[in-house]
């Protein structure tokens, strides 16, 4: 599978696009983003990007993520729940995804336990995010089948 568009939309959302490179704002330091959430050794203070270079990098980017969540998903997926498990690989990483809880659930079929467990991924070293949360609840209602545009007025309105 790939990222569709509604995946895409949901996760631009959430990241939004600054053109800058900024610290992490749950450490204030590395890792560094800029783009549409870019992380990467190339990516640090006063790092400057043009919108056509970070619209590509995204589509780039989002490669590696998709390839990891087809690797460690047994379980049949719909395209939506295919892309919430995107966008949460996209924020967290593949390896953080792999070993977790929800894709041990989702991978028993227990797809109503995978979702709650979504919602647990609210923290950036140690502290609750408000916009992770949301970001969560957004995931949680794509996953379980909302359309993107409800999804993401879901995942707004949390917390």
């Amino acid at each position: 599978m790939k990222l569709s568009a509604d995946g895409a939309k949901l996760i631009k959302h959430f990241e939004s696009c600054k053109l800058i490179a900024y610290p992490d704002p749950g450490t204030g330091a590395a890792p560094w983003t800029c783009g549409w959430g870019s992380t990467g050794k190339d990516i640090f203070d006063g790092v400057v990007w043009s919108q056509s270079y970070a619209d590509q990098r995204f589509l780039d980017d989002s490669i590696p993520f998709e390839q990891a969540v087809e690797k460690c998903v047994l379980a049949p997926l719909t395209q939506a729940q295919f892309d919430a498990l995107v966008s949460l690989a996209y924020n967290i990483g593949p390896a953080n995804l792999r070993g977790s809880t929800l894709m041990r659930k989702l991978n028993e079929r227990d797809y109503a336990t995978a979702a709650s467990e979504f919602v647990r991924w609210n923290r950036a070293a140690g502290q609750i995010m408000r916009g992770l949360t949301r970001r969560r609840y957004a995931e949680r209602a794509l996953f379980e089948g909302e359309p993107v545009d409800e999804a993401i007025r879901i995942g707004t309105e949390a917390a």
